[in-house]
């Protein structure tokens, strides 16, 4: 196991931002999704990582911190039904209580993590998060409702027809970067679709470029504080399920990149306290939730580029374009049907995820107990089942997690199995 070393030098600057540039098309993506302010996410996604760095001590863990996709579908009902800022404070509570599992996890060791959250109720709970957001993704591909008439203003001869085929060909260009591109350019499918998407959107002329010629060169984000609401807190909480078990993955897929066991030093405690710390002090200025990247990972294995501190320059760079208002202005220009292609694959990928993590762990689906966990957290949380108990209500996603968590613990396992 060799030893990786922080060493801060000014020529790894750019490296750093070529680590931000991979993170780039996922990070701004989960904002627009869900309606937060996109120079917020980059401010948050610099700050986050900072934060993760300096709670991994002296042994830190070369991985970007940016938004994480599994609070899209509950962000944007809670800004729906409560506004912005109270589902920023059930975003501060979810980062507590993924803090706390961090402690946990010190004292416990993983076998807490194994005993509360097994692959027969991750496994459910990751497929609701992406099928939840699926008729949003159809939605924003074929321009419903208000969307079109946006569109149509710019341009009245526009169809939804011609959403689709804007929506097809990002889709498209994001399938062919996945199965076709090589080296670094494998690890910017998003980047590519939404830029492919974006040409067929000027050349459609559904693309107005009039808050960029407004917008200033230098902008203040646009910093919104928390408000506490139980109702909110209690329904956002049970979300950190899913990026718990991803950040243990890209943990131990680091790892194995540098051939250093980060799960021991600084250890999965150090490093899910500092993603819950993240995701805290993101929701304080209305930022989205952190997680560790996956397409970073893939960035170093490529590059071989181990050294922490390069990291921190992703970090200091995502912070200086959090400030340039006019990428902010340029960002915000890309139509919905640009990005609903897209999606349309990502939220299905985010449900096969879960799906994977049933098979991997070869969940035993002859087992009554196995189909009673998986169908009791299906149904509630797509069927939108919401559990008012006065002083608090739970619905959808967090109801159906937190349902499969007790039945796992209630239900009686085979004799063979225990």
């Amino acid at each position: 196991m060799q030893n990786i070393e922080y060493k801060f030098s000014f020529k790894d600057s750019l490296l750093g931002a070529q680590f931000l540039f991979v993170a780039f098309g996922a990070l701004v993506l989960m904002p627009i999704l869900s309606g937060l302010d996109i120079s917020v996410a980059l401010f948050t996604a610099g700050v986050g990582t900072l934060i993760f760095q300096l709670i991994c001590g002296k042994q830190v863990v070369p991985i970007f911190l940016a938004s994480s996709f599994a609070f899209i579908a509950p962000i944007s009902f809670a800004v729906e039904n409560w506004g912005l800022p109270v589902a920023m404070g059930g975003v501060f509570a979810a980062g507590v209580v993924y803090s706390l599992f961090g402690v946990f996890v010190k004292f416990k060791g993983k076998a807490f993590i194994d005993k509360y959250l097994p692959p027969i109720v991750v496994g459910p709970v990751i497929m609701t998060i992406g099928l939840v957001l699926s008729p949003s993704a159809v939605n924003m591909a074929m321009a419903s409702g208000d969307m079109l008439a946006s569109y149509q203003t710019l341009n009245p001869n526009f169809t939804q027809n011609d959403a689709m085929i804007i929506a097809g060909v990002s889709l498209l260009v994001t399938l062919l970067c996945i199965m076709f591109a090589k080296g670094m350019l494998k690890l910017i499918p998003i980047l590519f679709g939404v830029f492919a998407g974006y040409i067929m959107a000027y050349f459609y002329g559904i693309v107005d470029f009039s808050a960029v010629k407004t917008a200033s060169w230098f902008a203040i984000p646009n910093f919104t504080t928390p408000k506490f609401e139980l109702n909110a807190m209690l329904y956002m909480i049970p979300v950190v399920i899913a990026p718990i078990i991803e950040h243990i993955g890209n943990v131990i897929a680091i790892s194995n990149v540098t051939n250093y066991d980060y799960t021991k030093k600084p250890g999965l405690h150090r490093t899910l306290l500092g993603d819950g710390i993240a995701t805290s002090a993101a929701a304080l200025v209305a930022g989205p939730p952190c997680t560790t990247y996956a397409e970073v990972t893939g960035a170093v294995r490529l590059t071989r580029a181990f050294n922490p501190a390069i990291m921190t320059w992703s970090a200091i760079v995502a912070i200086l374009l959090a400030f340039v208002g006019k990428l902010g202005a340029l960002i915000s220009t890309i139509p919905a049907c640009v990005l609903g292609g897209i999606m349309v694959l990502l939220f299905g990928i985010i449900a096969s995820v879960g799906m994977e993590t049933l098979i991997k762990n070869r969940v035993d689906m002859d087992e009554p107990r196995n189909m009673i966990i998986i169908a009791l957290i299906l149904v509630p949380a797509l069927g939108g089942m919401v559990l008012d108990l006065g002083f608090a209500s739970f619905s959808q996603i967090g109801l159906g997690a937190i349902v499969g968590v007790i039945l796992n613990l209630i239900l009686p396992r085979k004799k063979s199995n225990s």
